[in-house]
C-alpha cells in the first residue's frame, strides 16, 4: 500500500489551503459520526418513545467522563508522532505506534469493566428518574462492551491524522455508519429490541470501524507501520504521550463531570426537559465537532513545524485556524438556528420536547463561535507540547465557573434557561485567559529555542 498518497506536507508550501484540505475530511468524519448517531436517537425517538430516548440521551455525560481521558490521551498520541514524522525519525514514530495500540487495547478493557460494574450507580447519583433508570443503565452496559474496539481506533486515527492522513478515517466511519443505521432498522424498528438495539447497533459499527483502522496500519509500508509482535510500552514515549494527552483528557474529563451536574439539575425538570436537552446536545454536536476538526488541525500543524522549530509558520497557523474556528462555529450555529424548527421535529413528534430544545438553540449555538476560540487556543499550546496550563484554565473558567453559576444565578432563578447561559458566560471567560496564556507560552517557546540554537 502507497501511503504517501494519503499524507500532507505541512511544513511547507500554503497553509491556508493544507488546513482547509487537512480539517475538511475531519469534519466531515465527526458530522457522519454524528449523523449515524443522530439515527440512534431519532429511531428510539419516534419509534420506542419519550423515555427511551431520555434513556439515551441520560447516558451521555457520564460516557463522557468515562472516554474523554483516554481520547485525551490519543491526542497525546497525535502531537508526539507528528513531531518525530516531521524530522523523519521513523523509529521513535514506531516505537510511539506500538506504544500506542496496545495503550488503547489495555486501556479499552479497563474503563469497559468499571463501566459495566458502576455505572447504574452513577446513573443514580445523577438523579436519573425511576421511570428511565433501567433502560439507561441496559444501554450503558451494551455499550461499554465496545470500548476496547472505540480505544483503538480513535488511537490508530489519531497515528494517521499525524500524518496528514484524514481522508482514510472518513471512510471508515463512512462504512461503520451505514452499518450502524442498518442495523438500528432491524434492531429497532423490526425486532422491537428499543434501547438494546441502538446499544448493539453502535458496538458494531465501533467494532467495524476498529478493523478498519488496524488493517490500515498493519498494510502500511510507512514508518508508522503496525507489527504485532512489536507491540510493547516504550516507558519514556509513552510518558510523552501522557505528558500531553493526561491533562488534555483531564480536561475534557472535568468539563464533563460540570456538564453531568448540569445534566443532574436538567433531570429535576422530568423526562421531557431531559429528551429536549437531549436533542439539543445531539444537534449541538455538529457545532462541536466543527471547531474540534479546526481545534485537531492546529494541534497536527503546529506539532509538524514546531518539530522542526519554524515558529514563524507556528504562527501563522494558530492565527488562521482560530479564526476559521470563530467562523466556522457561527457558520454552523446559524445554520442551526436558522431550521432549529424542521431539525428538532425530525427527533422527537413530541411537541413539548422540541420545543424545549428550540428555547435552547439561542442561547448555545448562536455564539458557539466564542467556544471555537476557546477550544483551538489549547490545541496550538499542545502541539507545542504545553498541556497543563491550558487544562488548569478550563478547569477554572468553565468547571469551576459553571459550579458557581449553579450555585448562586441558577439558585436564585431556577430555569432551565437561565441554567443554559453558564455555557456561552464560560466561553468568553476561558477564551480571554485561554489567550492570555497562549501569549505567555509563545514567549517562552521562543526563548527556550534561541537557546538551544544559540
Amino acid at each position: 500500500m502507497n501511503s504517501k498518497q494519503y499524507e500532507i506536507d505541512m511544513t511547507h508550501g500554503p497553509i491556508f489551503v493544507k488546513l482547509i484540505q487537512f480539517a475538511v475530511p475531519l469534519m466531515l468524519s465527526s458530522m457522519l459520526q454524528l449523523l449515524f448517531n443522530a439515527v440512534d436517537v431519532i429511531v428510539v425517538g419516534r419509534f420506542v418513545g419519550s423515555q427511551a430516548l431520555a434513556a439515551v440521551s441520560s447516558n451521555t455525560s457520564l460516557i463522557n467522563i468515562f472516554t474523554t481521558l483516554f481520547i485525551g490521551i490519543s491526542l497525546g498520541v497525535n502531537v508526539v508522532v507528528a513531531q518525530h514524522f516531521a524530522v523523519n525519525d521513523e523509529k521513535n514514530v514506531s516505537e510511539t505506534v506500538h506504544t500506542a495500540i496496545l495503550s488503547a487495547i489495555i486501556s479499552g478493557f479497563a474503563i469497559g469493566i468499571l463501566g459495566i460494574c458502576i455505572g447504574r450507580k452513577l446513573l443514580i447519583i445523577m438523579g436519573v428518574p425511576d421511570d428511565v433508570i433501567e433502560l439507561s443503565a441496559l444501554y450503558l452496559k451494551i455499550y461499554f462492551i465496545g470500548m476496547p474496539f472505540f480505544m483503538v481506533y480513535n488511537f490508530g486515527a489519531a497515528v494517521l491524522k499525524a500524518i496528514g492522513d484524514t481522508k482514510r478515517p472518513l471512510l471508515f466511519l463512512l462504512i461503520a455508519g451505514i452499518i450502524n443505521a442498518v442495523f438500528n432498522v432491524y434492531l429497532v424498528v423490526r425486532w422491537n429490541l428499543g434501547v438494546a438495539g441502538v446499544a448493539i447497533s453502535t458496538i458494531t459499527s465501533q467494532f467495524i470501524s476498529c478493523v478498519l483502522v488496524v488493517i490500515t496500519l498493519l498494510k502500511s509500508d510507512a514508518s508508522y507501520r503496525l507489527i504485532p509482535k512489536r507491540l510493547r510500552i516504550n516507558v519514556q514515549i509513552l510518558k510523552k504521550i501522557l505528558s500531553i494527552g493526561v491533562p488534555a483528557g483531564l480536561q475534557s474529563m472535568v468539563v464533563n463531570i460540570a456538564n453531568a451536574t448540569i445534566q443532574s439539575n436538567i433531570n429535576s425538570f422530568g423526562s421531557l426537559a431531559m429528551a429536549g436537552y437531549g436533542v439539543y446536545m445531539n444537534v449541538n454536536g455538529f457545532i462541536y465537532v466543527t471547531v474540534n476538526a479546526v481545534t485537531q488541525t492546529a494541534m497536527t500543524f503546529v506539532g509538524q513545524n514546531y518539530g522542526i522549530k519554524d515558529l514563524k509558520r507556528v504562527d501563522k497557523i494558530c492565527a488562521q485556524c482560530v479564526l476559521l474556528s470563530f467562523i466556522g462555529g457561527e457558520i454552523v450555529g446559524g445554520i442551526i438556528w436558522f431550521f432549529g424548527p424542521a431539525i428538532c421535529g425530525i427527533y422527537s413528534k413530541d411537541a413539548q420536547v422540541a420545543e424545549i430544545a428550540l428555547s435552547i438553540i439561542p442561547l448555545m449555538a448562536l455564539p458557539y463561535g466564542l467556544c471555537g476560540i476557546m477550544d483551538t487556543l489549547p490545541g496550538c499550546m499542545r502541539g507545542m507540547g504545553y498541556s497543563t496550563v491550558p487544562m488548569l484554565i478550563h478547569l477554572f473558567g468553565v468547571v469551576i465557573f459553571r459550579y458557581i453559576w449553579m450555585g448562586t444565578a441558577f439558585k436564585i432563578s431556577h430555569t432551565l434557561e437561565v441554567l443554559i447561559l453558564s455555557f456561552p458566560i464560560s466561553w468568553v471567560i476561558t477564551s480571554i485567559l485561554q489567550f492570555i496564556a497562549f501569549m505567555i507560552v509563545r514567549k517562552k517557546v521562543r526563548k527556550k529555542l534561541s537557546i538551544e540554537t544559540a
